[in-house]
């Protein structure tokens, strides 16, 4: 009876990410994906400055390596007619449901980007001008459910930053991302 539920636990587990990606997340969901992380307070942190190191000096420590800054983000696969920048019905509940998280006391003071992806089928040029056109969309449709326009930023990112590398025509590459910068 045991190894039948870790059988059934390991199914689940594989198989929970899948049933996340196809389901419109709810407006809590949303909200948890978007707050700003909690850090502790450092009360005793001092900092100090780290000297550059000369050119081809090898001898730099980890510790000098500055990690890129992380910021909550949630991408969406959003929808749209061919060769358009309108949103299918489909993505209407998906679109109203960030609309409310962006409106929620934990999410009402701060600013978002939003961004537009596509995948690499296209021009350079094309799929940078549909990303931009899609993404302002977006914005415009959260503006019109109340956000406010100060809030947003819309951006068209083209296919310069995939999200399935291993295949740059992939769905998961055309979607909208949504990033929160405070």
């Amino acid at each position: 009876m045991a190894f039948q539920t870790l059988i059934t636990l390991v199914c689940l587990c594989a198989v929970g990410p899948l049933l996340a990606q196809t389901s419109t997340p709810s407006t809590e969901q949303m909200i948890q994906q978007l707050k700003a992380p909690r850090t502790r307070g450092l009360r005793n942190l001092s900092v100090e400055a780290v000297a550059t190191p000369a050119v081809g000096d090898h001898t730099a420590s980890a510790a000098q390596t500055v990690a890129p800054e992380v910021r909550p983000s949630l991408s969406l696969l959003i929808q749209f007619d061919f060769n358009s920048a309108r949103v299918r019905s489909e993505s209407q509940q998906a679109l109203a449901n960030l609309s409310q998280a962006l409106q929620s006391p934990e999410l009402l003071n701060a600013n978002f980007a939003v961004e537009g992806h596509t995948d690499a089928k296209g021009s350079k040029d094309y799929n940078q001008k549909l990303s931009q056109q899609r993404a302002q969309a977006v914005s415009d449709f959260l503006k019109s459910q109340g956000v406010a326009e100060v809030r947003l930023t819309a951006a068209g990112k083209g296919a310069s930053e995939l999200a399935n590398n291993a295949d740059p025509f992939a769905a998961e590459n055309r979607r909208v991302r949504i990033v929160n910068l405070d």
